[in-house]
């Protein structure tokens, strides 16, 4: 199987570890626009060789882990130089966008729009591990635009990664993926931010955090590069999200201000199913 892997960072490169385990013979093709990411990922053997779009015609897979306004400008362009027994997949985080991008493509067959939810808040091809995607939820979008025999090559391979699949409309994808993944980042964004703050004035507030702290703010460390077009591209679902947010956040400083320390309990104890919510769900830092 030759595959292309176009961004070779994190999601890109543990795509090809996972390949490269579950298929010895498999030759994995680098293209990124950061020649040290490239080479970076040839001496940890992630890639067998780099290559550009002009490798493209010969792939049987193509994985796209890219920034997702790059991917808006590049996927295009990708199509037009992939083959016709090609299957392309992207990593993108929002989908909306990115589909509409390609819908009067001539190739639009040969996409297959995914969004793996894995990852750290790590980056670079060194930050690749293998096994990332078992058991992580992929979400495919308007499975039915794609060639059938072009979904049954992705499906294999996602099966074999161990991934559980859901399908879902872009425009519901953006919406639900605000709540579970968006908002998460943007709150440990502003917590991080909040704290760096203070820090000015309290030189030995980082020594007091403890693991809660550490866990809430991991994401914090996640790669504006990457996020910035996130919420550019989803930003009418986050503000919704934001909103909602904010106004729990005040409620629960009213109930504070006005000493209703019985509502302040029943706030966290309704809040609680969360556990039962998210019961068989692996809350690891390997998690986003």
């Amino acid at each position: 199987m030759n595959v292309v892997v176009i961004g070779i960072g994190l999601i890109g490169g543990s795509f090809a570890k996972d390949l490269k385990r579950l298929y010895p013979n498999v030759n994995i093709v680098g293209v990124d626009k950061n020649e040290a990411h490239l080479d970076e990922a040839l001496e940890l053997q992630i890639i067998d060789e780099k290559g550009g779009y002009g490798t493209l015609a010969q792939a049987d897979v193509v994985f796209v882990s890219i920034p997702v306004d790059a991917m808006v400008r590049e996927l295009p362009k990708i199509l037009d130089a992939v083959g016709e027994e090609t299957v392309v997949m992207d990593a993108g985080s929002t989908k909306e966008l990115i589909c509409q991008s390609v819908a009067q493509h001539p190739k639009r067959r040969n996409y297959m729009a995914c969004h793996p939810i894995a990852g750290t808040e790590f980056s670079g091809p060194s930050a690749a591990m293998e096994g990332l995607y078992e058991g992580k939820t992929n979400i495919i979008c308007e499975v039915e635009k794609t060639a059938f025999k072009l979904q049954e090559r992705a499906l294999a391979i996602f099966q074999d990664m161990k991934m559980r699949i859901r399908y879902m409309n872009p425009e519901a994808h953006d919406k639900h993926i605000a709540y579970v993944s968006h908002l998460s980042h943007i709150s440990s964004f502003m917590l991080g931010k909040t704290v760096i703050e203070k820090e000015k004035n309290e030189r030995d507030i980082f020594d007091m955090a403890g693991s809660g702290f550490e866990s809430t703010v991991r994401l914090a460390k996640s790669s504006p590069e990457m996020w910035t077009p996130i919420f550019e591209q989803n930003r009418d679902n986050v503000v919704e999200t934001l909103e909602e947010y904010i106004q729990n956040l005040e409620t629960f400083k009213q109930l504070l201000l006005q000493r209703d320390y019985e509502n302040v309990y029943r706030e966290m104890s309704d809040t609680n199913r969360i556990k039962q919510i998210l019961k068989g769900i692996p809350l690891t830092k390997n998690r986003t």
